[in-house]
């Protein structure tokens, strides 16, 4: 996770570029040397020159310094056009620093308040990345999974066409994975308990839920085997049946083959992907 994160934070700042560049392109730099060096010298200091500091900070990633200057041009400027975009450039300072509550919170307010704004396609995309980031491994509540994936889509239907779209849809792919790996480790837990009719529900829902996801042959197979274990070898054949025609060279299908011909032969556990493989498989 700790890669993919990076190569998140890699992104965020490639994208970020064309806002910083258009920031920039208004400050000549011709008085550089007064540019404060921290938020209580900035007092005195035109927003110009402040928000420059800022940026500055954040090339040099120092991103605590970054939204302390961002955080004084709207204190000491509240009314200037550097304002507006400092409000972005403090929630991103945040982004960067994991603080994602916080990042939320002032993305939010920046939503609200500038819905026409020329980088609001980025505000929403941050604001999803912020939530993204969060995302815990399968084997926990799924809830902030799920707020992820609906800011995400969010993202997706604003600006289908934008680069943030592009990404905010590998980024669901991943999202989709965890909540499809969330329901198979409860439908295991049902079915080794004997507790089937529960675990049916939660492969079921796999199967018809997150069917892009590398979790579907698996939920096939749990199937299968509880149909056996249930003696409805009819319905066992029809899942196995639709595991082999969509999945013809899988170990889980090879699996489940071997339940249902005597002489076969299961396919052996190294086969199998686990959940970081099929996780990472379905990001690259």
């Amino acid at each position: 996770m700790r890669t993919r994160l990076n190569r998140t934070l890699r992104l965020s700042l490639l994208l970020a570029a064309p806002l910083l560049a258009g920031a920039c392109s208004q400050w000549d730099g011709k008085d550089a040397s007064l540019r404060p060096s921290s938020a209580a010298a900035a007092a005195n200091q035109s927003p110009e020159a402040i928000y420059a500091a800022g940026i500055d900070a954040l090339r040099q990633e120092r991103y605590q310094q970054a939204g302390e200057m961002f955080d004084a041009v709207e204190r000491e400027h509240p009314y200037s056009t550097w304002a507006t975009s400092a409000k972005l450039m403090s929630a991103y300072s945040d982004y960067m620093r994991n603080r994602y509550t916080e990042a939320i919170g002032g993305l939010d307010r920046f939503i609200q308040l500038h819905p026409a704004h020329r980088d609001i396609a980025y505000a929403y995309y941050l604001r999803a990345l912020s939530y993204y980031e969060q995302i815990v491994d399968a084997e926990r509540d799924q809830r902030g999974t799920e707020t992820a994936l609906a800011q995400l889509q969010d993202v997706v239907n604003r600006f289908p066409d934008s680069a943030y779209a592009r990404d905010a849809r590998l980024k669901m792919d991943l999202a989709r994975d965890h909540l499809a790996g969330r329901e198979m480790n409860i439908g295991r837990f049902y079915q080794a308990r004997g507790l089937y009719s529960a675990a049916i529900g939660r492969f079921r829902r796999v199967v018809d839920d997150y069917q892009t996801t590398n979790h579907v042959p698996e939920a096939l197979h749990r199937l299968t085997e509880i149909y056996l274990a249930l003696g409805l070898t009819e319905e066992a054949r029809r899942t196995a049946s639709v595991l082999g025609h969509n999945y013809p060279g899988s170990s889980w299908y090879q699996d489940s083959y071997a339940l249902l011909v005597d002489g076969s032969l299961p396919a052996t556990q190294g086969e199998r992907p686990g959940f970081l493989s099929r996780a990472w498989n379905s990001v690259f």
